[in-house]
């Protein structure tokens, strides 16, 4: 008679079947009954290696719960819906939450989490990369996928985060091609002849966000103390369906086919021409009679280090007051069909100023002022930086006007110029070394000179004879 296992103990034996077997006890499952985990293999040994593994795992406590584990798609669902949802800014989660629908299901969302292996998202990335997405949009998809399994992880779903096993794609840095001086004092004088010029002076002259800028609220605009409050920002938010049936709401705005070559109707969009519908498609919530979450919304700003109240020049105060008394008759103007938002750069009704119209008056003024086209970012914020550098201002002092958390952040903004460097060049040579003096050409040389040359080269001469 074999003695009796003690409690927990594992068990190895050959079935019937010809294969070896392993039962280890895990614990206890949610009902109250023990979780009993089975391994198989060829021969004895193997099995009691499996067995083994499987019971470090537990005396580690690094073992996965018990059950079937859901899919990639389902747990990224859960993860956005009931996790992410609590922590991520609006505009954060919906760009998880398009990431996750356009790149991440498709790709890897059939796979169960604990079945994922790096060489599936290596091969989705490589598709990605195929498809003509650009490297820094794989890199955020693989962030994203990356923090959904580390949560996985951390509840014992999974026995490791795959993804933190593969590399994603290198990005080369965006280069920055803020504005010169002289370009920026052009395209301000553009902007003179608009009812927005205080809105460029804000942006260009202190570096403020398109998102801060068209969030200034008057409240929170001190002209006493001279400091601007940015506490709020202005963003677009992706609406959600409130209906039951998204896609049946949906269904007069899907369109299967991709637009013709040259389309005109979307020769305007920032993005170009939308991508077309999936055969499941759940968007267009925009027309859902019970939409809700979306349109123009103040937000908060991401983080605490952008609320910071930033100094306004001296010289701005007399256009500010100059443009709140604007605003203040265009209020009177419009009457009952004013729409109060406080928003200091605002539209002729009160509402605040669309930033997709923001952006095409951008590129409006680029062309009016003869300025090669760039990047909203570049001509604002990056100028900003790079001016205040090429005044003198030393890099911890631009890193508080532009609120950034780490000074290599700052760095990242501020552009170095050619002439700048090689002025700086000048000054360093200046201090180590003296100006070379000119060689004295033959006209400058004197008749003793001359003659004692003569006589040197007649000595050489009579030493050689």
């Amino acid at each position: 008679m074999s003695p009796r296992r003690a409690n927990n103990e594992s068990s190895i034996y050959r079935g019937d079947d010809g294969w070896w077997h392993g039962r280890v006890t895990m614990g206890v499952l949610p009902d109250g009954s023990p979780d009993r985990r089975h391994r198989m293999a060829r021969t004895e040994a193997a099995v009691r290696r499996k067995v083994r593994d499987l019971e470090k795992l537990r005396d580690e406590g690094r073992a996965t719960k018990a059950g079937r584990k859901p899919t990639v798609g389902q747990w990224m669902e859960t993860y956005l819906t009931d996790i992410a949802s609590l922590k991520l800014k609006p505009r954060s989660l919906d760009d998880y939450w398009s990431k996750t629908r356009n790149d991440i299901i498709p790709g890897v969302g059939k796979h169960r989490i604990d079945k994922l292996a790096p060489e599936h998202l290596e091969q989705m990335y490589r598709a990605m990369l195929d498809a003509g997405r650009a490297p820094s949009h794989v890199v955020k998809v693989h962030r994203i996928l990356s923090r959904a399994l580390k949560i996985a992880h951390r509840r014992r779903m999974i026995g490791e985060n795959v993804a933190t096993l593969v590399d994603p794609p290198s990005i080369d840095e965006t280069e920055t091609n803020p504005f010169s001086q002289e370009e920026a004092k052009a395209f301000l004088e553009a902007a003179a002849k608009r009812p927005t010029f205080m809105r460029w002076i804000v942006g260009v002259g202190m570096g403020f966000r398109q998102g801060e800028t068209l969030g200034l609220r008057w409240p929170y605009v001190d002209l006493e103390a001279e400091l601007f409050h940015p506490r709020w920002q202005l963003q677009r938010l992706t609406w959600r369906h409130g209906c039951s049936d998204p896609h049946a709401c949906g269904a007069r705005r899907h369109r299967f086919e991709p637009c013709p070559p040259h389309c005109a109707q979307h020769k305007n969009y920032k993005r170009g021409c939308p991508k077309p519908c999936t055969t499941t498609c759940v968007k267009h919530a925009s027309i859902c009679p019970e939409r809700k979450g979306g349109g123009l919304v103040f937000t908060r700003p991401k983080t605490k280090k952008s609320t910071n109240p930033v100094p306004i020049p001296p010289a701005f105060i007399p256009y500010l007051i100059a443009h709140k008394a604007q605003q203040d008759e265009l209020r009177e103007v419009a009457g009952e069909l004013w729409q109060e938002h406080q928003a200091v750069f605002a539209r002729a009704d009160g509402r605040p100023i669309d930033p997709r119209e923001d952006w095409a008056e951008f590129k409006e003024l680029l062309a009016e002022a003869g300025i090669d086209d760039r990047r909203l970012y570049d001509g604002s914020r990056h100028t900003a930086g790079t001016i205040l550098n090429e005044l003198g201002v030393d890099m911890p002092t631009i890193m508080e006007i532009l609120r950034h958390t780490q000074i290599s952040q700052t760095r990242r903004y501020v552009k170095g110029r050619s002439h700048l460097s090689k002025d700086a060049m000048r000054r360093m040579g200046d201090a180590f070394l003296p100006a070379p003096q000119p060689a004295p050409g033959p006209s400058t040389e004197t008749g003793t000179e001359t003659e004692d040359r003569r006589a040197a080269r007649s000595r050489r001469r009579r030493r050689i004879r």
